[in-house]
């Protein structure tokens, strides 16, 4: 395994921005993981797992340390009992390479998280989601190289510590861990399987073709499509997706604002607890819908998305998310949490 200097990382990432790494390595098998984490151990550098880039912002001077980009390939479907399908994926495919075959492989439980960005790795990581669906609820273990013990670990689901847009590898105790594969369990799609359809833009696409008997290849095709409209191409634009998290507040504060705002829409969350979309606050009540300052704005069409026009920094990029949060802070009370994760 080649370990490269001072590599530029800007084309790496979906934002298009940032700084070189000091050091950059791709790692294909757990042979290549452990040679990454000896080198930066011995070189008493940070190491950073790059994935697909999608959900990150690289500071305009680097990381200072070894950057690995995580290329374990390799999908294996085991047949369980039960008509249940066993999927082991590694952690360098590309998330909707995954989501787009098992839906081919008439297995459900990835089907509304077609077309997110990123590798199979980063899923687990911010237990990724989207239309009403989240990856833990598919994620049957997860496979990790631990740094401080150079070992191969398995960890079940129990022990990822899913939450909403959270695991135990953004925490300090997952730290040292570094994922290398990952495993879902996936059901063998039947006639009457229970879709998760509840998410307005679906229904109006369902009701719009008029599909009378439902398959797991029409949520496919109606997410890409209500996706492909919604968000900005990557191909065109810098971005990273969703900037921010959806607030999760209480009922108390959820009946506060629905005081202020009644057409509040919210979902629940477990006991006292209601998930608010940012996007309609962001729309609706705080009217920045496509706002923009120089070269960083909010996407016309998805509020949630900080898009970079092109020739932005990573510091402007930061300092314009900060300054969203300040403005819903004002006019809402709520204090707003980036998805995102800035490196370096």
């Amino acid at each position: 395994m080649k370990i490269l200097e001072n590599v530029a990382l800007k084309e790496l990432t979906t934002f298009k921005v940032g700084g070189c790494a000091r050091y950059f390595c791709a790692a294909k098998n757990l042979g290549e993981v452990a040679e990454a984490a000896a080198f930066a151990s011995k070189q008493k550098r940070p190491l950073f797992v790059l994935g697909g880039g999608s959900n990150i912002l690289v500071a305009s001077a680097g990381f200072p340390g070894l950057v690995m980009k995580m290329d374990i390939l390799g999908m294996e479907f085991v047949e369980k009992i039960g008509g249940k399908v066993e999927v082991i994926v590694g952690a360098g495919e590309n998330w909707d390479d995954l989501a787009r075959l098992t839906v081919e492989k008439n297995l459900h439980g990835l089907e509304n998280l077609s077309l997110i960005p990123g590798s199979v790795g980063a899923a687990p990581v911010q237990n990724i989601g989207a239309y009403g669906a989240e990856a833990a609820e598919a994620i049957s273990f997860v496979e990790v190289f631990d740094k401080r013990i150079l070992k191969v670990k398995i960890l079940n689901k129990k022990a990822c510590r899913f939450s909403y847009r959270d695991s135990v590898f953004k925490k300090p105790a997952g730290k040292n861990f570094i994922i290398t594969r990952v495993g879902f369990l996936l059901k063998k799609s039947e006639k009457k399987m229970p879709f998760k359809t509840d998410y307005p833009d679906v229904q109006q696409w369902l009701k719009r073709e008029k599909i009378s008997k439902l398959t797991l290849s029409d949520i496919r095709r109606a997410i890409v499509e209500i996706r492909t409209k919604k968000l900005p191409n990557l191909a065109e634009v810098g971005t990273a997706g969703s900037f921010f998290k959806n607030p999760i507040i209480t009922n108390v504060q959820f009946a506060k604002l629905q005081a202020s705002f009644p057409d509040l829409p919210g979902v629940v969350m477990g006991k006292n607890k209601v998930k608010v979309f940012l996007a309609w606050i962001l729309d609706k009540i705080c009217e920045l819908k496509g706002f923009s300052v120089g070269k960083v704005g909010l996407h016309e069409k998805q509020p949630l998305v900080v898009v970079n026009y092109g020739g932005a920094t990573a510091e402007e990029i930061k300092s314009f998310a900060e300054g969203i949060a300040i403005i819903v802070k004002e006019k809402t009370g709520l204090a707003i949490e980036r998805e995102v994760e800035y490196v370096g």
